[in-house]
């Protein structure tokens, strides 16, 4: 069974939620459920409800409102389907709110958009009763409450609380900012600056008053607090206030267990739950699962699995050609102008029983751990069959998703017993890599190209490596580091973005990263892309030509907030 110390404690916390109102006499007025007040107003009780903030963040709290698959913090609808990375999936019938989302059909009805924000902002509120609670024990019961305890549980709260809002700013982009003092909900009339700030200082906050490390994996520590701030100044195009905090993080970063960050030695060990919490984690959604304790597992991806073999259900999430093509290599670099020209050979055409060989194509090997295709080993379930894992493939293509699939090694190990699509695999919200490439990306902007192109060659050396390769796999893989010195900046930007796309796949960050390049960038990116596949996928036929930068806010939101919510322009 895997040890994941906050899951259980989440898990313990609901238990002795239970416990406490069996126990309690029918004559008492306390609420049942609940906590009262008198078990909450010390340190104990207000770790416990951090605790019940910390299982927030993983957005499957509300696994409700109808719209189960569009609440998670993986956000695999949000950034890969409404991205040139992946299509929906499945068939033409399946989740109709989602192939809006994928064709930019966006309605501030689509209760997809609500059941996410209601996601959020229950975390949101979870981690001010924190700091409510935390005046409320400083000014009734003082002595319940040491200088320490109040600093580490107010960081983690505050951490927390920019998170979310974070994920909320992303999306939404005119959004509330909801603190422990607003006693109403005080509208979106907030500049996008003044949000901006918020969250800056809240991840600032933290970051101050962490510690170094936690004793319990899944608590947010003092790095990857500063990760977070410099990422929100990133997403406002501060490069110059966020590098130095990148900077420092390379060379002094650590895990919240105080190991050093570091890339792992081979690119799959991010995606084996037998390596998580390691070097390369700075932050992770934690989860748990085995046998019967599917409770505590990731279930946000569970349609997102093949839709056959040991698998079954339910053929979502599937990789796009484009995306396929941008790893092909040529002299062992991405080919940035012409990639999507010609491509890579594969099995949609062919039923698995009929004859198919992959094609000689040269390709980057993280290809294959990004997506599952005919021929090519899957995990240790041996050669992906092609259609026999595929719902349609004349909808949606004939590849499957892999890095959050389980291995046969893993069942009932990291997988619940019922629906084994409940696993263990942590989400990585933010890796090593990632922090690399953002630093990468503000080195451009201050014109040390060289020193961009040195942390790009980390992550490439890395993706290199024989340790990165699928083991058996007939497919041809090159890559190579950048060996000429960038001298424009134009085509460092686009070395760096490119990266980002071939490392990040699949992890739900696609959409995001293109809107934050600014300059029309996924505009132009998502209409390129829509005019190649508008020829192969008929229902992409239907799909807007003007894509938003941000998804409109839910009407149903703004209908309960008594009309102080306004709508994103153009909805």
């Amino acid at each position: 069974m895997k040890k994941n110390n906050l899951k259980i404690s989440i898990a313990i916390v609901f238990m002795a939620l239970g416990i406490w109102a069996c126990n309690k006499s029918f004559l008492e007025t306390d609420p049942y459920g609940q906590y009262s007040d008198a078990q909450l107003l010390s340190a104990k009780g207000i770790d416990a409800t951090l605790i019940g903030a910390y299982g927030h963040l993983d957005g499957e709290s509300q696994f409700k409102y109808g719209e189960n698959w569009y609440t998670p913090v993986t956000n695999w609808v949000y950034g890969d389907i409404a991205s040139d990375d992946a299509y929906k999936g499945t068939d033409a019938n399946d989740q109709p709110a989602m192939t809006a989302v994928e064709t930019y059909n966006w309605l501030p009805s689509n209760n997809a958009f609500y059941a996410r924000w209601i996601s959020i902002y229950d975390g949101i509120a979870r981690a001010n009763d924190v700091l409510r609670l935390i005046t409320k024990v400083k000014k009734e019961k003082p002595s319940e409450l040491s200088a320490e305890a109040e600093k580490n549980l107010t960081a983690e709260a505050r951490f927390i609380r920019g998170f979310l809002h974070f994920e909320a700013k992303r999306m939404w982009g005119n959004i509330p900012y909801v603190t422990d003092t607003t006693t109403s909900n005080p509208g979106n009339s907030l500049s996008s600056d003044a949000v901006w700030a918020l969250i800056v200082a809240d991840f600032s906050s933290a970051a101050s008053n962490l510690p170094k490390s936690q004793a319990q994996l899944g608590r947010v520590n003092a790095s990857a607090a500063k990760a977070y701030q410099a990422k929100a100044l990133l997403y406002q195009r501060k490069y110059a206030e966020a590098l130095p905090i990148f900077s420092d993080l390379i060379a002094n970063g650590v895990t919240s267990k105080g190991e050093k960050y570091a890339l792992l030695d081979a690119y799959w060990k991010n995606y084996d739950p037998r390596y998580e919490n390691g070097p390369e984690h700075v932050f992770s959604i934690q989860f748990a699962a085995q046998g019967a304790q599917e409770g505590d597992g990731n279930r946000g991806y569970g349609l997102a699995f093949p839709y056959g073999g040991d698998f079954g259900c339910c053929g979502f999430l599937q990789p796009s050609q484009n995306l396929v093509n941008a790893y092909k290599t040529k002299n062992g670099l991405p080919d940035f102008t012409d990639f999507n020209k010609v491509d890579v050979k594969n099995d949609e055409a062919l039923t698995s029983d009929k004859a198919f060989t992959l094609g000689t194509e040269e390709v980057d090997p993280r290809l294959d751990w990004s997506v599952g295709r005919r021929e090519v080993p899957f995990w240790d379930w041996g050669a992906h069959p092609g259609r026999n894992w595929i719902r349609d493939a004349a909808y949606a293509g004939p590849y499957s998703p892999k890095k959050h699939i389980y291995s046969a090694a893993d069942v009932n190990t990291f997988t619940a017993n019922g629906w084994r699509q409940v696993t263990a695999k942590n989400y990585h919200a933010m890796r090593y890599a990632d922090l690399l490439l953002m630093a990468a990306e503000c080195e451009v902007e201050a014109g040390s190209m060289e020193k961009a192109r040195q942390y790009v060659n980390e992550v490439r050396t890395r993706a290199a490596s024989a340790e990165s390769a699928v083991k058996g796999s007939p497919a041809k893989y090159k890559i190579s580091n950048y060996t000429a010195t960038w001298t424009n900046k134009d085509v460092a930007r686009e070395a760096v973005r490119w990266e980002r796309r071939l490392e990040l796949a699949m992890e739900g960050h696609r959409f995001f990263d293109l809107v934050r390049y600014g300059s029309n960038y996924a505009q132009n990116t998502l209409k390129s892309y829509l005019e190649v596949e508008r020829e192969k996928r008929l229902y992409l036929k239907s799909a807007k030509t003007t894509v938003p930068d941000y998804y409109p806010l839910p009407e149903r939101a703004i209908v309960l907030s008594g009309g102080k919510l306004k709508q994103n322009a153009g909805f």
